[in-house]
């Protein structure tokens, strides 16, 4: 996930990091908690580029471009 976030175009540079909070082997799911540094006054920062599912989607292409 680390790689991930850091190298992407849009998050890279507001990633800081990367953590797996809960790991189920009887389900093979993960669950983590990523951090960012934002900054305070971007108009519509948060609703767009945090949007969660903005956030999934870029981790969904990466897995789509290593197929």
């Amino acid at each position: 996930l680390t790689e991930v976030y850091s190298s992407s175009p849009a998050l890279g540079r507001y990633f800081r990091s990367a953590e797996v909070v809960k790991f189920s082997n009887e389900s093979a799911t993960v669950f983590y908690q990523l951090e960012f540094s934002v900054p305070s006054s971007t108009e519509g920062f948060m609703e767009n580029m945090m949007n969660p599912e903005f956030i999934r989607n870029i981790l969904r292409q990466n897995i789509y471009d290593e197929e």
